[in-house]
């Protein structure tokens, strides 16, 4: 499955999200979903401990002037790399 992060963190049940994640599910964070990918934010632990395919949106990190600041634990990706994330994930989930 695809969780496609579209709000900001403090915006979302977080505990919710971890209760629906598989190790196997792939998580994109995008438009302000990006804030959950920067460095040592609090959310970050939790969400690295339940899935380990974590990307985030490069055209929106450059739009938040935000590219410098990710995680290394997050994949840095293209539109082009969405759109094969969503064809490869038949099932999606927005947050």
């Amino acid at each position: 499955m695809l969780h496609i992060f579209i709000n900001s963190p403090f915006n979302v049940d977080i505990n919710s999200l971890c209760n629906l994640i598989n190790k196997e599910d792939d998580i994109i964070a995008i438009q302000d979903g990006v804030i959950i990918s920067l460095k040592n934010n609090i959310f970050l632990r939790k969400i690295i401990s339940f899935s380990k395919n974590l990307y985030v949106l490069k055209e929106d990190l450059d739009a938040r002037g935000l590219v410098t600041k990710i995680s290394k634990n997050f994949s840095i990706v293209n539109y082009s790399d969405f759109v094969n994330l969503t064809v490869k994930n038949k099932s999606q989930i927005r947050w």
